[in-house]
């Protein structure tokens, strides 16, 4: 029973693939944009609120100065699809006030919209890969 009770209060309740969100009320022109906002889209996956950089979770987009045309084309795709996705309107990022950071520094934030993960869109719409555990490089190309 004090297994349980730790790997929960470790981890958080079993099943739980959000954890702590935060409602985000923000638009997000393209980073590229004249004259472009402090919060940006980036990349496929990435995105700037403030000084703080965000890591998109759940997929792994191409990116944009990639290892041939085919995946600077893909990658411009994603960045484009995730802009539109953020100007749907009100979203949420997991992770609380402390959440993990990949080795770049960013934060590391799954993103929704009521019960649609962007994450889940944007791999049905074949413009990023699941980069679940084993997953290994994409070979965009």
């Amino acid at each position: 029973m004090a297994g349980i009770f730790a790997a929960v209060s470790i981890f958080g309740p079993v099943g739980n693939r959000f954890p702590e969100p935060r409602p985000v009320t923000l638009s997000f022109p393209l980073c590229i944009s004249p004259g472009y906002a402090a919060n940006c889209v980036v990349d496929g996956d990435t995105i700037r609120i403030g000084e703080r950089r965000i890591r998109l979770t759940g997929f792994d987009a191409p990116e944009i100065d990639g290892a041939c045309q085919r995946e600077s084309d893909l990658a411009l795709a994603a960045r484009d699809a995730l802009h539109r996705w953020l100007a749907l309107g009100d979203f949420e990022l997991d992770g609380g006030a402390e959440p993990p950071r990949d080795q770049y520094g960013r934060e590391l934030r799954a993103a929704r919209r009521g019960e649609e993960y962007l994450a889940d869109m944007m791999i049905a719409a074949g413009l990023a890969r699941d980069n679940g555990w084993g997953a290994g490089e994409a070979d965009w190309c």
